[in-house]
């Protein structure tokens, strides 16, 4: 018999999952209700021995854009889901998308929705692309849906790139200059020790300094891909580990251009959704939980659920978003006009677009910005090399 997984309360308060068999849904529900629970949610669940067979892995952007494009090019046409996902099993350039694309149709089948299937699998397409595309199958728009979330992800890579672009200039720049200075060290000083050992004075304490160094990296060179890969792990470890997360995203709010860019480019993605769900028919509520999902810095995350919350208890949006403090006045005044006018809808696509504006300004500041302030980087450490190799000898000849 099939399985099916149920969400019921338990004396009206206490919610209970679990698991059962039956052979159909109405005797599902009637084996809750025999349990003394009253179901609020029963799917039919994948069994064990499926799902070790069915499991993907996640999705990158650049294949969820791929899927979402193909199926709803496939759809527009007027081609069945079942045959759209066919076609995707049997000529998807990509081998994770042919496999997915398989097992979607074997369960829309089998009887599933589009929706509850997708919703099986949270960690491939995440629960943004689920909640819209269940929003859009129950509207009956979900072609309209899907051209929406195309349009969502592709914005998504977009502001990806630019901010990965900003921030990958002065990341080469700094890798460059750790080897330069390596080199430096480890053979182009130790080749002149020589010399500035028969001069009578002593030497400058930058020269001394800089050859102590590269002795030291030549007989213990092994400490230098350690200490590399002791910075990745610090790096991953204040990425990942959420209490050094928590400290870092208040760190970076406080860098000045660098939070306009982390601040802007996560409104730019909330706004986004929230623009796009909303559209979808989800209620304003649903939609600031999906698009609190998109928020990357857990200092604005915790404050825009608290503003959910206040929507929660009657709170209109813009003063919910304006207790938080966090908001762009601009962007408060464009909700409270939509709300008031009952073309939120509108204004909150503007508003859009007035972040995306606003975010290409702040990355065209901070890529002229860097490259001045890189120069000067580079040109310290050159300035600081070439002192170090040339006071000795400056000294030779003063004598």
């Amino acid at each position: 018999m099939p399985l099916y997984s149920y969400i019921a309360l338990k004396q009206g308060k206490e919610v209970v999952r679990g698991e059962i068999t039956a052979s159909n849904l109405k005797d599902a529900r009637d084996v809750v209700r025999k349990m003394g629970l009253v179901p609020t949610q029963i799917n039919e669940a994948v069994d064990i021995k499926a799902k070790k067979a069915t499991r993907l892995s996640s999705l990158s952007l650049s294949e969820k854009i791929d899927f979402i494009s193909t199926l709803q090019i496939l759809l527009t046409s007027g081609i069945p889901a079942v045959e759209s996902l066919m076609f995707m099993e049997q000529e998807a350039a990509k081998k994770k998308i042919r496999d997915m694309s398989k097992i979607l149709k074997t369960q829309i089948m089998a009887g599933s929705t589009f929706a509850d299937t997708m919703a099986r699998y949270p960690q491939v397409f995440g629960y943004i692309f689920i909640g819209l595309v269940k929003a859009g199958e129950e509207s009956g728009e979900l072609e309209k849906t899907l051209d929406r979330i195309k349009n969502l992800l592709e914005k998504q890579a977009n502001i990806k790139g630019k901010v990965i672009g900003t921030l990958m200039y002065p990341m080469f720049v700094i890798v460059l200059a750790f080897f330069i200075i390596i080199i430096m060290l480890t053979f182009v000083f130790p080749a002149f020790k020589d010399m500035f050992a028969q001069q009578e004075k002593a030497l400058p304490w930058i020269t001394s300094m800089m050859i102590l160094a590269g002795d030291y990296l030549k007989t213990y060179w092994f400490t230098i891909p350690i200490f590399v890969v002791a910075v990745f792990a610090f790096c991953f470890l204040m990425i990942n580990w959420q209490p050094a997360r928590n400290i870092l995203d208040k760190v970076v709010l406080k860098v000045p251009l660098l939070n306009n860019l982390i601040l802007y480019s996560n409104y730019s993605n909330f706004l986004s959704v929230l623009s796009v769900s909303y559209d979808a028919g989800i209620p304003v509520v649903d939609c600031l939980h999906l698009a609190v999902i998109t928020l990357t810095n857990s200092v604005m995350k915790n404050k825009m659920s608290g503003a959910i919350v206040k929507v929660q208890q009657g709170m209109q949006v813009s003063q919910a978003l304006k207790s938080t403090g966090i908001v762009p006045k601009m962007l408060l005044f464009m909700i409270a006009t939509g709300e008031q006018s009952g073309r939120l809808g509108d204004m909150l696509e503007k508003g859009v677009n007035f972040l995306d504006r606003t975010l290409d300004a702040i990355i065209d500041t901070l890529t002229k910005m860097i490259e001045p302030i890189m120069l000067i980087v580079i040109g310290s450490i050159v300035l600081v090399m070439a002192l170090a190799l040339y006071l000795p000898l400056f000294q030779s000849y003063m004598n």
